[in-house]
């Protein structure tokens, strides 16, 4: 998801539109995991290659398909969460994937008008749809950053034309921290983000887990397909990113099971389904 880097865009910037220039640089000769996403999530914005990958790897192991599912949830649940418990008013969303229903500035803006949303990513083809994530109520504003998950200074620096980087901010990472294949190095990624942001800052990750021969088998079969490896980790070491922060309850929890009192489709009577799928959100002290 995260190649070359890039330059900020903004509702009022006309290169977000879907150039030539833009267009040119998506691959769809081979699967992508934004796209890939996207079809599994009901979307429209991916290629036949990307559907036959998401075809074999249903019938591999059925509930990714689930996880895809769920993970949307777990988002909206914790933007509610920052927003209306903790009084955050200011996102950076990175590894955006491509824009779907209840997106990280829709239901912050919808609960709190004022929000400022920062996305980050570096698909061509989210590029080509930022329009979608560029709406904003005129009390807030979004921005979008076609940037490089591997220059977290440069991704700060460039947040600050949007962001008041002296108030807290909730860094989100959803589903992309498995692009870093060696984990050492995507734990000092996050910290190096996490430096730049102040105190009453909040991280939130979620992320697929090897939490079951399933869905190793479908990462498996995703890394053989030609597409940017995705690498699925353990829950101890989705816990190591968290090192250092103050874990909102219920902690590391699959993220069906992540406050799911919130969400009236999945109950806190038992009725949330088990995935392969763990989040948590952690406080910077």
């Amino acid at each position: 998801m995260f190649t070359t880097g890039g330059a900020p865009v903004s509702d009022r910037d006309p290169s977000v539109d879907s150039s030539a220039a833009i267009r040119a640089r998506i691959d769809t000769a081979k699967p992508h995991s934004a796209r890939f996403w996207n079809y599994f999530v009901g979307g429209k914005d991916n290629y036949d290659v990307d559907r036959a990958v998401g075809d074999q790897i249903k019938e591999i192991f059925p509930g990714l398909v689930d996880v895809a599912l769920t993970s949307r949830h777990f988002l909206g649940r914790a933007v509610r969460h920052l927003v209306v418990d903790q009084g955050v008013r200011q996102f950076l969303d990175i590894g955006t994937g491509l824009p779907t229903a209840d997106n990280t500035h829709e239901v912050a803006q919808r609960l709190a008008p004022d929000s400022r949303i920062v996305y980050v990513d570096n698909d061509p083809l989210v590029l080509a749809h930022a329009r979608a994530l560029l709406t904003s109520t005129p009390e807030g504003r979004t921005d979008y950053l076609d940037a490089n998950l591997y220059e977290p200074e440069e991704i700060l620096k460039a947040a600050e034309g949007t962001l008041d980087l002296s108030r807290p901010v909730a860094l989100m990472i959803l589903n992309t921290l498995g692009h870093v294949a060696d984990y050492e190095q995507a734990r000092s990624l996050v910290s190096r983000l996490m430096a730049g942001l102040p105190s009453g800052s909040y991280l939130v990750i979620s992320d697929s887990t090897s939490t079951s021969a399933g869905m190793i088998a479908a990462s498996d079969a995703y890394n053989a397909s030609g597409a940017v490896p995705y690498y699925v980790r353990s829950v101890e070491e989705i816990g190591g990113f968290f090192d250092g922060l103050d874990l909102v309850e219920p902690g590391i929890a699959q993220v069906t099971r992540w406050r799911q009192e919130a969400d009236g489709a999945e109950s806190a009577e038992g009725g949330a389904p088990a995935v392969d799928a763990y989040g948590a959100a952690g406080r910077k002290p």
